[in-house]
């Protein structure tokens, strides 16, 4: 699973922090783009996919060491070893796949419902909103920007001022072209497009005043 400290380079993190720099000096919105490398824990993949890996082994030790009924045969391990060696195969078998799991992002996103996911970005996208103070601007003017990279989501929240300056439906097209562009590819472009956008519709109607201060620092926000 990709971490949210290299998804993008340094100088494509600069890149980012230099389009919200260049964004809030037309406007006294305050961008805040996050980078985290998932949204929840998701134990559920691990469990099942250990279940198959016991399963498979299960299958291949009947397969390959049958005992047959009605045949004697004195020169293999007793019974007793037998089944104690087959289990410790079998927890074995249950823990790499546990670790295969939640190694590899695709097998937990493939054993993860979709809806989970939503809910647990929505709900870590609402707590960053209010930790990271976005919530918290003088003007309430705080955007945030974050993308979570397990479950290929991402959410932009505003505060009350932007929503009544700009409507709801600004909010939700942000969060529309930035999904549009991370699906692209360009994940520097995507983001570094949205806030420019930002910047560009929100200078009319909450322009950047002469008296303006920088409430929240102009970087990146990566969690690990």
């Amino acid at each position: 699973m990709q971490s949210a400290f290299d998804y993008l380079n340094e100088d494509q993190q600069k890149h980012v922090e230099q389009a919200v720099v260049d964004a809030e000096k037309r406007t006294s919105c305050e961008i805040v783009p996050v980078l985290s490398t998932s949204s929840g824990r998701y134990d559920r993949p691990e469990d099942i996919v250990g279940l198959w890996f016991t399963v498979m082994t299960a299958l291949c030790l009947w397969f390959f060491f049958p005992r047959n009924a009605g045949q004697g045969d004195w020169s293999g391990l007793p019974v007793g070893v037998e089944l104690i060696f087959a289990a410790i195969l079998l927890i074995i078998a249950f823990i790499i796949g546990a670790i295969v799991g939640s190694r590899i992002g695709w097998l937990r996103r493939l054993f993860t419902p979709r809806q989970q996911m939503q809910d647990e970005v929505a709900a870590r996208a609402r707590e960053i909103f209010f930790d990271k103070r976005v919530h918290h601007t003088d003007g309430a003017t705080g955007i945030l920007i974050y993308i979570s990279l397990f479950e290929h989501m991402a959410v932009a929240l505003a505060d009350q001022s932007v929503i009544d300056k700009l409507g709801q439906s600004f909010v939700d097209q942000i969060c529309q072209h930035l999904t549009q562009g991370l699906h692209s590819g360009n994940a520097t472009a995507a983001i570094c497009d949205v806030i420019k956008e930002i910047g560009d519709q929100a200078s009319t109607p909450l322009p950047r005043a002469a008296d303006d201060q920088n409430e929240l620092q102009d970087v990146l926000v990566l969690i690990d």
